[in-house]
């Protein structure tokens, strides 16, 4: 598990800088330029992600079960991998009411995606892999709402056409991934 852990630790650590770390943050924005810093936190962001990948099969190996998740979650988990996906798409497109009640709503995104995983994998490996992942969006949100509060943010909702697009875009990209991506990918069909 310790390449998963390495992993985990430097890609939500540096996902973690605005939360934790924003002086240092700041401090290599001014001192090395913002496409520096930019540059510095997409090498950290993809190495943690290429560590989380090489480490996750071989802590199978070891792992213990933590608790046997009935199969009916696998239902409710679809659902909310679905509305996970519609989440993340509002975050790229021109706000709608889902954007506007979310705030932000790619971190809702991750936050329900990871739940969703939670919920229908109990091996010791996946639970350290998507706590960890539910605990560090839950944290993000809760600083991004802060720095709202505090900065006085509104959110304005847009047109109902911007919620739907959110909703096609969505629900198409979760298709393609539960029903062919994701066993490609992973190995794992999520929908049998």
């Amino acid at each position: 598990m310790t390449l998963l852990i390495i992993g985990l630790i430097l890609f939500l650590g540096i996902h973690s800088t605005r939360i934790f770390f924003e002086p240092v943050r700041v401090w290599a924005i001014n001192t090395f330029g913002a496409g520096s810093w930019r540059a510095i936190y997409t090498i950290l962001s993809v190495a943690g992600l290429i560590l989380i990948v090489l480490g996750f099969n071989p802590a199978a190996e070891n792992a213990s079960v933590v608790w046997v998740p009935p199969f009916a979650l696998l239902h409710v988990s679809a659902l909310l991998t679905l509305l996970a996906f519609v989440f993340v798409a509002a975050a790229y497109l021109p706000p709608g009411r889902i954007k506007a009640n979310l705030r932000h709503p790619m971190t809702v995104g991750v936050l329900v995606w990871a739940s969703a995983h939670l919920l229908i994998n109990g091996m010791s490996h996946e639970v350290l892999l998507f706590g960890s992942i539910l605990v560090w969006s839950v944290l993000v949100l809760f600083a991004a709402l802060r720095r709202d509060r505090q900065m006085s943010l509104a959110f304005l909702a847009g047109p109902v056409r911007n919620d739907l697009l959110a909703i096609v875009i969505g629900a198409g990209v979760w298709a393609v991934f539960a029903l062919y991506a994701h066993e490609w990918l992973f190995g794992v069909a999520p929908l049998v």
